[in-house]
C-alpha cells in the first residue's frame, strides 16, 4: 500500500498525539472525495491492559473516533490555518459495530465526504479489517477556532 501522508504529515495536521493518535497513514486521498486511512492494531495498545484482559479487543468507540480522525485530516488539509483549527463531534449517528477488531489486525478507515463546508462537516466511515466491514458511522463535526475554546 502506498503511502499518502505518514505518521509524522499527519502529527502536522492533527493536533493528536500518543496514545491517543489512532491512525498511522494515510494510504489514499481525492480531495474532496474521499480519504482512507490505515492503523496497525498491536497488543501493545493501551486501551488493551482493560479492554478485556484475556480476550482483548478494540473498544467501537476508539474505532470511530479513529474514522473521526482520518475524517479530521481531510477536513482540516482544506484550510490555510489549520494549526490554529480544532474538529469537533457535534453528532455520531447510524453507528454499527458488525465484528471485533483484535490485536494484529490492520484497521482500513474509509471515509467519504457527505457534506464539507467552512464550518460543518457531514462524513460517512466504514472501518474494515482483511476486506470485512467491521464498523460504521455517519459522523458530523464542526471547525472550531482553537482561540474561541479558552
Amino acid at each position: 500500500m502506498e503511502t499518502v501522508l505518514d505518521a509524522n504529515a499527519i502529527q502536522q495536521i492533527l493536533p493528536h498525539r500518543y496514545p491517543f493518535l489512532l491512525v498511522d497513514r494515510i494510504i489514499e486521498l481525492v480531495p474532496r472525495v474521499k480519504i482512507v486511512g490505515l492503523k496497525q492494531v498491536t497488543i501493545n495498545e493501551h486501551f488493551f491492559q482493560g479492554h478485556f484482559p484475556g480476550a482483548p479487543v478494540m473498544p467501537g468507540v476508539l474505532i470511530v473516533e479513529a474514522m473521526a480522525q482520518v475524517g479530521a485530516v481531510f477536513a482540516l488539509r482544506e484550510f490555510e490555518d489549520r494549526s490554529q483549527k480544532l474538529v469537533l463531534f457535534s453528532a455520531i449517528n447510524d453507528a454499527r459495530f458488525r465484528h471485533p477488531v483484535v490485536p494484529g489486525d490492520t484497521l482500513i478507515l474509509e471515509v467519504v465526504a457527505l457534506r464539507l463546508g467552512t464550518r460543518v462537516q457531514k462524513m460517512r466511515g466504514e472501518a474494515k479489517v482483511d476486506g470485512r466491514l467491521v464498523a460504521e458511522a455517519v459522523l458530523t463535526s464542526v471547525i472550531a477556532d482553537k482561540s474561541a475554546m479558552k
